[in-house]
C-alpha cells in the first residue's frame, strides 16, 4: 500500500506511515460503528455500503491530493472559493434539497452534495493565501482587516440562509483563530472581539427565550422533570453508562432504535460508548488526539522552513477538525447542548467523509514537502 502511495514527482518519499495508519484505523472503526448505529430503522446494509463507497471515493481523492503540491491551491485559491460560493448559492435556489427544515444539499443522483463541507476546507486554503499576502504589506492594517471580515461575512451569510449555524460557527471560528495565530491583525482582533462579545451578551440578555436556551441545559429541575430540552442528552448519557468499560457488544445497543435521533451521525459517540464502552471511546479520543497533534507538528515544521502558506493551511485544518471533534464529544457527554456537528472520520456522511480524507491527504502532503531536500523546495510554499 505504501509503495502504491509513493510520491515520485519531486519528493521520492512515502507518506508518514504512523499518521496514515492512525487515520485509516479511525475511518475503519467509524465505518463499523456507523453501520451498527444504522441497525433498526436506517437500513444497515444500504448505509454500510454507501459509507464504504464514500470512504473509497475519499481515499482515491486523497491519493490525487498527495500528488498535488500546496502551490497549486495557493495559485488557484480564487477559483476554488468562487466555485464554492457558486455551489452555496445553488443550494438556496430551487435546485437545493431540504431535509428536516434545512436546505443544505444539492442532489446529484443518489448522492447529496453538501457545499458547506467543501467550504470548511476551501476557506482555509483561501485564508492562508490571504494571510501570506497581508504579511507582505502591513501599511494599512485596518484595510486588510476589513478585507478579512468580508472573507468571513460572504460565506457566513450564505450558510445562515440555509440555515446551517453549525457550519457557520466552524468557518468563522477557524478564520478568526488563523488570523490570531498569524498575528497580522492582533490589535484589530482584540478590539473587534471585545465589541462583538459585549454585543452578543447584550442580545442574549435582553430576550428571556434566548436566556432560557442557554441556561436550560444546566437546570436540575428540567432534568428531574424529563423535559424535552434535555431528553436527547439524557439518552446519550444513559447509553454511555450502559456501556461501562467494555460495552454491551457490537450491535447490541438499544438507544439507537428509538431514543437517539441521528445515532449514525451527530450522536455516534454515545453509540460507541454503549457498544464498546470506555475502551472504544478511549480508542477514538487517543487516535484522534494523535492525528491532530501530529498535524500541528507538521504545520510548525513548515513554518520553521518559512513555508508560511503550507503552515497556515496545516494549522487551519487541524483547528477546524479539533473544534468539530471537541464539540461533538462534548455534546455526547452532556457538557454542552446538542448541535448538528458530526464526528470527523467516524460519523456517517458522504461530503464530510470525502472532504476530511482530502484534508488529511493535504496534511500528509505538507509533511512530504517538509521532508524534501532543500534544493528541491523551490516549488513549495
Amino acid at each position: 500500500m505504501f509503495a502504491f502511495l509513493k510520491i515520485f514527482d519531486k519528493t521520492g518519499q512515502v507518506p508518514d506511515k504512523k499518521l496514515l495508519f492512525a487515520i485509516m484505523s479511525l475511518v475503519i472503526f467509524g465505518w463499523i460503528m456507523s453501520s451498527s448505529a444504522s441497525i433498526g430503522h436506517f437500513g444497515i446494509y444500504n448505509k454500510a455500503f454507501m459509507q464504504l463507497g464514500f470512504i473509497v471515493v475519499g481515499i482515491v481523492a486523497g491519493i490525487f491530493t498527495l500528488k498535488t503540491p500546496l502551490s497549486f491551491y495557493k495559485e488557484n485559491r480564487y477559483w476554488l472559493i468562487l466555485l464554492t460560493l457558486i455551489l452555496l448559492i445553488v443550494v438556496i435556489t430551487p435546485l437545493g434539497k431540504t431535509i428536516n427544515g434545512s436546505t443544505r444539499w444539492i442532489p446529484l443522483g443518489g448522492f447529496n452534495l453538501q457545499p458547506s463541507e467543501i467550504l470548511k476546507l476551501v476557506i482555509i486554503l483561501f485564508t492562508a493565501g490571504f494571510l501570506v499576502e497581508q504579511e507582505e504589506d502591513l501599511r494599512h492594517p485596518w484595510l486588510g482587516f476589513i478585507k478579512a471580515l468580508f472573507i468571513i461575512a460572504i460565506p457566513s451569510v450564505l450558510l445562515i440562509i440555509e440555515p446551517d449555524y453549525g457550519a457557520t460557527i466552524i468557518v468563522v471560528a477557524t478564520i478568526l483563530i488563523m488570523l490570531l495565530v498569524a498575528g497580522v491583525y492582533l490589535k484589530q482582533l482584540i478590539a473587534t472581539g471585545g465589541i462583538l462579545s459585549l454585543l452578543i451578551i447584550g442580545i442574549i440578555s435582553t430576550n428571556q427565550n434566548r436566556v432560557d436556551r442557554f441556561t436550560a441545559f444546566w437546570r436540575e429541575d428540567l432534568w428531574l422533570n424529563h423535559s424535552d430540552k434535555v431528553w436527547q442528552t439524557k439518552q446519550a448519557l444513559i447509553g454511555i453508562a450502559r456501556g461501562d468499560w467494555t460495552g454491551v457488544g457490537l450491535g447490541n445497543g438499544i438507544q439507537k432504535y428509538t431514543k437517539l435521533p441521528e445515532p449514525h451521525t451527530d450522536m455516534i459517540f454515545a453509540i460507541i460508548g454503549e457498544e464498546t464502552g470506555i475502551i472504544g471511546m478511549g480508542f477514538v479520543l487517543l487516535t484522534f488526539t494523535y492525528i491532530i497533534l501530529r498535524g500541528f507538528k507538521i504545520a510548525r515544521e513548515a513554518l520553521k522552513d518559512d513555508r508560511r502558506y503550507s503552515s497556515y493551511v496545516g494549522f487551519g485544518i487541524c483547528t477546524w477538525l479539533s473544534m468539530q471533534f471537541s464539540v461533538n464529544i462534548s455534546m455526547n457527554l452532556g457538557l454542552i447542548p446538542p448541535k448538528g456537528f458530526t464526528l470527523p472520520l467516524v460519523s456517517y456522511g458522504g461530503s464530510s467523509m470525502i472532504l476530511i480524507l482530502v484534508s488529511m491527504a493535504i496534511l500528509l502532503r505538507i509533511d512530504l514537502e517538509n521532508r524534501t531536500e532543500s534544493s528541491k523546495r523551490r516549488y513549495y510554499v
